[in-house]
């Protein structure tokens, strides 16, 4: 549909996809230019990361959340947060495995595991339960075959947080039932109040929990592939032991370049928040004059949007692009229980933004 309306001569506004408008800082870029011209940088890298890109992100998490882990045995490199997540089903599921998926939530956590032999049990988020899984939802039985549950907050796609209580909830039933507990905090610096904890920070947590990290949406950098993990000892390893032998590591340029993000000044990640801010109160205040419910935007940089009744996700996401030339991604992509919603997309340069928001005056509901 997209392409059709672009040949009309449209001119169209995404926001659909969350990929950062702005570029790299530039102190990182500069570190990723004197890197790439060290030779030593162009053989194989550290299939599990260099131990000082392991060691700064370990720093990172320290002073960031208050979680102490073992650069050496404790942190593994990752290309790009979404590689460690599929990876992880390699490492853990088996076939026949049950594994804890959020609906809606980030497509891979269920695709991992159906590509391992695993069975997705989804666990519906609800705006009754503020976009948290009910965790006394879950049949005992399922419960008892569960291998793996996934977790996301800030979340995507509701823009939801997660408190140090339903995380403790969390910690509780995991330890019940022997259930390991990955968490995907690829949204941790991309907040609008107070800074959202680590699962790690959780007491108990350390003994089941692995958590990803990404630079991508902190720093600009999604298209570098660059992240990590940290966590349990066992599970970094088990994921570690796959990663040597199905990747051969991250550039070692950009994981020093990686390096002077995690331990570079982070004022521009505080600017980068106040943009993101004053574009999620530009198009927060359009929907509420067009008499659109949006969820509370508590982190990420997506907004989640109830459909009005007479439409479904996709037929509301069809009109916007026919009508208005502006694109928005439909809820049900995420799951089934993302139908009734839309994500809006706060990656586009602020003027753009500005246009798709007189666009939205326009529309007729």
């Amino acid at each position: 549909m997209k392409r059709e309306v672009a040949a009309r001569g449209v001119d169209i506004i995404s926001l659909g996809i969350g990929d950062p408008d702005s570029p790299t800082f530039p102190h990182i870029v500069r570190a990723l230019a004197e890197a790439a011209a060290k030779p030593a940088n162009h053989r194989y890298p550290d299939y599990e990361g260099l131990p000082s890109y392991r060691a700064a992100a370990a720093a990172f998490v320290q002073r960031r959340f208050g979680v102490t882990v073992d650069p050496a045995t404790e942190v593994v490199s990752l290309i790009g947060s979404k590689e460690g997540i599929a990876n992880m089903a390699v490492a853990f599921v088996d076939p026949g495995d049950v594994v804890l998926v959020p609906d809606p939530g980030y497509p891979v956590y269920g695709i991992g595991t159906l590509f391992n032999g695993g069975t997705p049990f989804l666990m519906p988020l609800k705006q009754e339960n503020a976009f948290l899984p009910d965790l006394k939802a879950i049949p005992a039985e399922v419960a008892r075959r569960a291998k793996l549950m996934w977790l996301g907050y800030p979340n995507n796609p509701t823009a939801a947080l997660a408190s140090p209580g339903f995380f403790a909830d969390v910690v509780e039933f995991a330890t019940k039932h022997e259930i390991i507990v990955a968490h995907d905090n690829a949204y941790s610096e991309i907040y609008y109040d107070e800074p959202p904890p680590s699962f790690l920070a959780t007491p108990g947590a350390e003994a089941l929990g692995i958590e990803f990290h990404s630079l991508s949406k902190t720093y600009n950098m999604t298209g570098w592939r660059v992240g990590f993990a940290i966590g349990n000892k066992a599970l970094i390893g088990g994921l570690g032991k796959v990663k040597t032998n199905v990747d051969s590591g991250i550039f070692q340029a950009v994981q020093e370049a990686g390096i002077a993000a995690l331990s570079g000044d982070q004022a521009p990640v505080a600017a980068m928040r106040a943009l993101y801010r004053e574009r999620r109160d530009l198009l927060l205040t359009a929907l509420s004059r067009l008499g659109l419910e949006a969820q509370p935007v508590r982190g990420t940089f997506y907004v989640w949007v109830r459909v009005p009744k007479g439409f479904t996700s996709a037929s509301l996401t069809a009109k916007l692009l026919e009508e208005i030339g502006v694109v928005v991604t439909p809820g049900s992509g995420f799951g089934a229980a993302g139908e009734g919603y839309i994500r809006f997309s706060l990656t586009v340069a602020t003027t753009r933004l500005q246009e798709a928001v007189e666009r939205l005056g326009t529309l007729r509901l």
